[in-house]
């Protein structure tokens, strides 16, 4: 660290600060990546998952723009499933165990032998600035560090405090130290501050379980893999348990609900209404007597279970009369005590599409400091601050990924455009354009920008490359015909499909109800020089064909408003016509384009009208 100057500096080493400290130091930037504790690199705080419904496509597109997450989970995964398989393949999402353990210490691992990359455990004070603009950090313990910018990704650790019934104590998760002096030097900055809080079940022990009442869930095999470069096919090495709560466990919550810091008063923070705690969900739907529980083994390492469902904040005491209510736990042994955390996060209205904060010049946020939950929300904008730093140290346009491009074009598109008064978790019904944002084809989607900004690879590159070459090939190969003999008779009666009078095509047999693509390779012989993952893209892409076709459409429509662009510093108040709330949120926020406008809550589709004839008057558009 001679001279102690960098380029830039990334505040948190968690998944958003990892993939952003990576992200500049393999596009060429010197980066120092500051951590309270270099235990807490890459730590899996909550569940030792990683993936889900939506957030299973954040990952492949992480990887696909050279991050990685992916890459990280492929190699710690102890157990791989498809989830949603039962619906279409827009929602079709990747969800994974991984060994907490090895998920921390590979990625610990990457970091440290990554060249330009630096990692230094401090905590930061102060955010030092010159004329609006970034040119330093400082630590608690009084080092100065120089730089052109920094991206903040600091969690859940800003002040923050967990709680357990009515023992209340500064902390960050798992007992790791909080992050007590920064929060007033972001309110100095500019920034404005929110209250949000999240929560973790208990950790048990593995030999205290009573497994012949469980119900056994099973990982799947020969799946897709979340990174595009792993070259072999994820292997299960362990299985999670299903069981439920009981109506016991309502009664003894229900009882002791005065005790619970949520209602009680103790808890101040907002908390994730997608993830509630069991006696938030208990308040929330009493007509239900149990629900869900899923066992997931922490590491392969360790004896820890994780109590996927039941999230809690209830003092110890209630807590042990709790668990052991439920099915299979009877003789339960707590290794960790549930808690819920309450932290500091930042107002996301503040920030840029480019995650930039809009007071300061080079001052980029990412994670959970904006207001997010998950790990996946995390290293997308860690992925995208970093990458979008860097094209500010090199004086460069930053990267916006629109709506229609990503799921990360939409998490970030509904932080800056909409905000959030909760943490936001990404779900796959947020995106418009869902047939087209798919895991299987996040490569074609974004590779090609991840290699424009300098961040994918040549190996990476020419997986693609090779990738696509084959779906021409085979999406070529499918209008081969085949004749209609006692073969196809057959196999056409087999499916309950009717027989054509004439020669019929692949890719016809493939558009009917009960046929796909490998029934056809199967049974003909056909199409064998193909991989599964080009099989699959254009299976998809044959039998959605019309649906497809019609969201290019919509995109189309959509992209000509995201084309016109409204000044920076365009004076809404000077438009008369435009409601006060209208002049109220385009001043606060800024869109950048007409499609961001009419996206912001409390803009109608009047005053966006209003809006492009003072824009058409005043010679902008």
């Amino acid at each position: 660290m001679e001279k102690q100057e960098f380029d830039a500096v990334v505040i948190g080493a968690g998944h958003a600060g990892c993939e952003a400290g990576l992200a500049l130091a393999r596009m060429g930037k010197k980066t120092l990546i500051t951590t309270l504790n270099l235990d807490a690199i890459a730590f899996l705080a909550c569940n030792p998952s990683i993936g889900g419904t939506a957030k299973g496509h954040l990952v492949c597109e992480i990887d696909a723009l050279g991050g990685e997450m992916g890459v990280n989970t492929d190699a710690t995964l102890i157990q791989i499933r498809m989830l949603n398989k039962s619906k279409g393949p827009a929602v079709y999402s990747l969800r994974a165990q991984a060994d907490k353990i090895n998920y921390h210490t590979r990625m610990k691992s990457v970091l440290e032998n990554q060249e330009n990359l630096f990692i230094k455990q401090a905590e930061v004070c102060d955010i030092l600035t010159e004329n609006g603009k970034v040119c330093g950090i400082k630590t608690s313990q009084g080092e100065t560090f120089k730089c052109k910018a920094v991206v903040v990704a600091t969690g859940v650790y800003l002040n923050s405090r967990i709680i357990i019934g009515e023992y209340v104590r500064n902390s960050g998760p798992n007992g790791f130290a909080p992050a007590t002096e920064l929060t007033s030097c972001l309110q100095k900055l500019g920034f404005e501050i929110f209250r949000f809080k999240t929560g973790t079940p208990a950790r048990i022990s593995k030999k205290s379980i009573d497994f012949s009442q469980l119900e056994v869930q099973k990982g799947d095999e020969n799946i897709q893999s979340f990174s595009f470069l792993t070259k072999t096919t994820p292997k299960n090495q362990t299985v999670c348990y299903l069981t439920h709560t009981t109506p016991e466990t309502k009664n003894i919550i229900l009882k002791n609900i005065n005790r619970a810091p949520l209602f009680c008063g103790i808890i101040k923070g907002t908390g994730p209404r997608y993830c509630p705690s069991i006696e938030d969900k208990i308040m929330r739907f009493k007509e239900k007597e149990t629900h869900q529980v899923f066992l997931e083994p922490e590491a392969l390492s360790t004896n820890e279970i994780y109590v996927q469902g039941v999230s809690t904040s209830m003092p110890v005491e209630v807590q042990n009369l709790m668990y052991p209510s439920i099915k299979g736990l009877e003789n339960v042994e707590i290794m960790r005590n549930a808690y819920a955390i309450e932290y500091d996060c930042i107002n996301s209205l503040q920030l840029k599409p480019t995650l930039e904060f809009k007071n300061i010049r080079g001052l980029f946020t990412a994670g959970q400091i904006n207001g997010t939950s998950g790990y996946e929300e995390a290293a997308a904008q860690g992925l995208i601050a970093g990458i979008n730093a860097k094209l500010f140290i090199d004086g460069k346009e930053g990267l916006v990924l629109k709506r229609n491009s990503s799921y990360i074009g939409v998490l970030i598109d509904d932080l800056v455009t909409k905000g959030t008064n909760e943490p936001y978790r990404m779900m796959t019904s947020r995106a418009e354009y869902r047939l087209w944002l798919r895991q299987d084809n996040a490569d074609v989607r974004l590779t090609e920008i991840g290699r424009s900004v300098g961040l994918v690879n040549d190996e990476r590159y020419n997986i693609f490359l090779n990738k696509v070459e084959n779906i021409k090939l085979c999406t070529k190969a499918i209008e081969q015909k085949l004749k209609i003999d006692d073969k196809m008779i057959e196999f056409l009666k087999n499916h309950k499909e009717n027989i054509p009078n004439q020669s019929i095509s692949i890719k016809s047999l493939i558009k009917r109800n009960n046929i796909n693509i490998y029934d056809v390779k199967n049974y003909f012989n056909v199409l064998q020089e193909f991989s599964n993952e080009v099989l699959d893209a254009v299976n998809i892409n044959t039998q959605y064909e019309g649906y497809l076709k019609q969201q290019e459409e919509d995109i189309e429509k959509m992209l000509k408003q995201e084309e016109t662009t409204i000044p920076e510093n365009f004076d809404y108040n000077q438009i008369k016509g435009l409601r006060i709330e209208a002049r109220q949120k385009l001043s606060q926020i800024r869109p950048r384009t007409i499609a961001q406008a009419s996206r912001i809550s409390g803009v109608s589709p009047a005053d966006i009208q209003i809006l492009i004839i003072q824009l058409k008057l005043k010679g902008f558009i």
